[in-house]
Protein backbone atom coordinates (compact mmCIF):
# COMPACT_ATOMS: atom_id res chain seq x y z
CA UNK A 1 0.00 0.00 0.00
CA UNK A 2 1.55 3.38 -0.89
CA UNK A 3 0.63 6.38 0.66
CA UNK A 4 1.37 10.30 0.19
CA UNK A 5 3.92 12.29 2.89
CA UNK A 6 3.54 15.30 4.20
CA UNK A 7 6.09 16.88 1.97
CA UNK A 8 4.16 14.93 -1.24
CA UNK A 9 6.48 11.97 -1.74
CA UNK A 10 4.66 8.67 -1.72
CA UNK A 11 6.05 5.67 0.17
CA UNK A 12 4.86 2.15 0.98
CA UNK A 13 3.02 2.08 4.28
CA UNK A 14 4.85 -0.20 6.99
CA UNK A 15 0.95 -0.52 8.40
CA UNK A 16 -1.70 -1.32 5.63
CA UNK A 17 -5.02 -0.31 7.37
CA UNK A 18 -8.35 -2.83 7.15
CA UNK A 19 -11.30 -0.36 7.97
CA UNK A 20 -14.04 -3.00 10.32
CA UNK A 21 -17.08 -2.08 11.88
CA UNK A 22 -17.72 -2.23 15.70
CA UNK A 23 -18.99 -5.43 15.71
CA UNK A 24 -17.24 -8.09 13.65
CA UNK A 25 -17.63 -12.47 12.41
CA UNK A 26 -14.50 -13.42 13.76
CA UNK A 27 -12.70 -16.69 13.57
CA UNK A 28 -10.43 -18.69 16.74
CA UNK A 29 -8.91 -21.29 14.15
CA UNK A 30 -7.03 -22.80 17.10
CA UNK A 31 -10.66 -23.77 18.68
CA UNK A 32 -11.09 -24.90 15.47
CA UNK A 33 -14.50 -21.91 15.66
CA UNK A 34 -15.41 -20.29 12.31
CA UNK A 35 -17.66 -17.74 13.61
CA UNK A 36 -18.02 -15.83 16.84
CA UNK A 37 -19.30 -12.71 16.91
CA UNK A 38 -16.88 -10.03 18.68
CA UNK A 39 -17.22 -6.29 19.67
CA UNK A 40 -14.17 -4.49 18.67
CA UNK A 41 -13.48 -1.58 21.67
CA UNK A 42 -11.00 1.12 21.29
CA UNK A 43 -11.38 1.39 25.19
CA UNK A 44 -10.06 -1.74 25.98
CA UNK A 45 -6.62 -2.87 25.92
CA UNK A 46 -6.84 -6.61 25.62
CA UNK A 47 -9.38 -8.92 24.36
CA UNK A 48 -11.14 -10.91 25.81
CA UNK A 49 -13.69 -14.58 24.92
CA UNK A 50 -15.92 -15.97 27.17
CA UNK A 51 -15.09 -19.21 28.46
CA UNK A 52 -16.52 -21.32 30.95
CA UNK A 53 -15.10 -24.38 33.25
CA UNK A 54 -11.95 -21.86 33.64
CA UNK A 55 -9.22 -24.25 35.58
CA UNK A 56 -5.32 -24.84 35.69
CA UNK A 57 -5.01 -28.55 35.00
CA UNK A 58 -3.72 -30.39 38.29
CA UNK A 59 -0.07 -30.62 37.97
CA UNK A 60 0.55 -28.36 35.37
CA UNK A 61 0.12 -24.55 36.85
CA UNK A 62 1.30 -23.14 33.64
CA UNK A 63 -1.57 -25.27 31.61
CA UNK A 64 -5.31 -23.87 31.72
CA UNK A 65 -8.48 -25.75 30.19
CA UNK A 66 -11.52 -23.96 28.94
CA UNK A 67 -14.31 -24.29 27.39
CA UNK A 68 -15.41 -21.56 24.79
CA UNK A 69 -19.69 -21.16 24.04
CA UNK A 70 -19.78 -19.46 20.55
CA UNK A 71 -23.11 -18.61 20.71
CA UNK A 72 -25.59 -15.90 22.51
CA UNK A 73 -28.35 -18.31 23.65
CA UNK A 74 -27.34 -21.88 23.58
CA UNK A 75 -24.24 -24.48 24.61
CA UNK A 76 -24.90 -26.14 21.46
CA UNK A 77 -20.79 -26.38 19.51
CA UNK A 78 -18.95 -25.76 22.84
CA UNK A 79 -15.18 -26.47 22.45
CA UNK A 80 -13.39 -27.51 24.93
CA UNK A 81 -9.59 -26.23 24.88
CA UNK A 82 -6.24 -26.79 26.51
CA UNK A 83 -3.13 -24.40 26.35
CA UNK A 84 -0.15 -22.33 27.99
CA UNK A 85 -0.82 -19.87 30.34
CA UNK A 86 0.19 -16.78 29.00
CA UNK A 87 -0.09 -14.73 31.54
CA UNK A 88 -2.47 -13.61 34.61
CA UNK A 89 -3.83 -10.18 34.13
CA UNK A 90 -5.71 -8.18 36.74
CA UNK A 91 -8.25 -6.65 34.51
CA UNK A 92 -10.69 -3.71 35.57
CA UNK A 93 -14.52 -4.36 33.93
CA UNK A 94 -16.48 -1.17 32.70
CA UNK A 95 -17.97 -0.85 35.89
CA UNK A 96 -14.92 -0.48 38.01
CA UNK A 97 -14.48 -4.22 39.24
CA UNK A 98 -11.59 -5.73 39.23
CA UNK A 99 -10.37 -9.20 39.03
CA UNK A 100 -7.41 -11.75 38.13
CA UNK A 101 -7.98 -13.70 34.71
CA UNK A 102 -6.01 -15.57 32.93
CA UNK A 103 -4.17 -14.87 29.58
CA UNK A 104 -3.60 -17.52 26.78
CA UNK A 105 -2.27 -16.62 23.10
CA UNK A 106 -4.76 -17.25 20.53
CA UNK A 107 -4.76 -16.50 16.40
CA UNK A 108 -7.72 -14.59 15.78
CA UNK A 109 -9.64 -14.29 11.88
CA UNK A 110 -10.64 -10.33 11.37
CA UNK A 111 -11.20 -9.53 8.08
CA UNK A 112 -9.63 -12.11 6.53
CA UNK A 113 -6.01 -11.13 8.72
CA UNK A 114 -4.92 -13.88 11.29
CA UNK A 115 -3.18 -12.08 13.64
CA UNK A 116 -1.87 -13.47 17.16
CA UNK A 117 -3.71 -12.21 20.29
CA UNK A 118 -3.69 -11.98 24.12
CA UNK A 119 -7.18 -13.14 24.93
CA UNK A 120 -8.36 -12.95 28.72
CA UNK A 121 -10.47 -15.54 29.52
CA UNK A 122 -13.80 -14.24 31.17
CA UNK A 123 -17.29 -14.95 31.49
CA UNK A 124 -19.28 -12.56 29.32
CA UNK A 125 -22.61 -14.18 29.59
CA UNK A 126 -24.27 -11.24 30.59
CA UNK A 127 -22.50 -9.14 27.19
CA UNK A 128 -24.36 -9.23 23.86
CA UNK A 129 -20.98 -10.76 22.17
CA UNK A 130 -18.95 -13.80 23.18
CA UNK A 131 -15.37 -11.77 22.65
CA UNK A 132 -14.08 -8.33 22.64
CA UNK A 133 -11.54 -7.69 20.30
CA UNK A 134 -9.27 -4.69 21.99
CA UNK A 135 -6.46 -2.84 21.41
CA UNK A 136 -3.61 -4.88 21.26
CA UNK A 137 -4.71 -6.34 18.09
CA UNK A 138 -6.43 -3.08 16.59
CA UNK A 139 -3.09 -1.40 16.08
CA UNK A 140 -1.50 -4.43 13.90
CA UNK A 141 -3.75 -2.22 11.28
CA UNK A 142 -7.07 -2.22 11.86
CA UNK A 143 -9.46 0.99 12.10
CA UNK A 144 -12.90 0.61 13.79
CA UNK A 145 -15.23 2.78 12.03
CA UNK A 146 -18.11 3.25 14.85
CA UNK A 147 -21.06 3.75 11.71
CA UNK A 148 -20.59 0.34 10.35
CA UNK A 149 -21.39 -3.12 11.27
CA UNK A 150 -19.87 -6.48 9.67
CA UNK A 151 -17.44 -4.72 7.10
CA UNK A 152 -15.91 -8.11 6.74
CA UNK A 153 -19.15 -9.69 5.85
CA UNK A 154 -21.88 -11.67 7.34
CA UNK A 155 -21.88 -14.85 8.48
CA UNK A 156 -23.75 -17.46 6.63
CA UNK A 157 -27.42 -17.28 7.86
CA UNK A 158 -27.53 -20.66 9.39
CA UNK A 159 -24.63 -19.31 11.48
CA UNK A 160 -26.74 -16.17 12.53
CA UNK A 161 -29.81 -18.16 13.30
CA UNK A 162 -27.79 -20.40 15.79
CA UNK A 163 -26.32 -17.50 17.54
CA UNK A 164 -29.58 -16.59 18.07
CA UNK A 165 -30.77 -19.73 19.36
CA UNK A 166 -32.64 -20.48 16.69
CA UNK A 167 -30.29 -23.31 15.42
Amino acid sequence: MWVPCQDGRVTESIHPTTTAGWREWVGLPDLQVEWIKAKLDTGARSSSLHATDVELIPGSPDRVRFRVLPWQATDDDAVAYECPVHDRRIVRSSSGHSEERYTVLLDVVLMGRRVAAEVTLSSRDEMGFRMLIGREVLRRGFLVDAARSFAGGRAPRDVRRRNRGRG
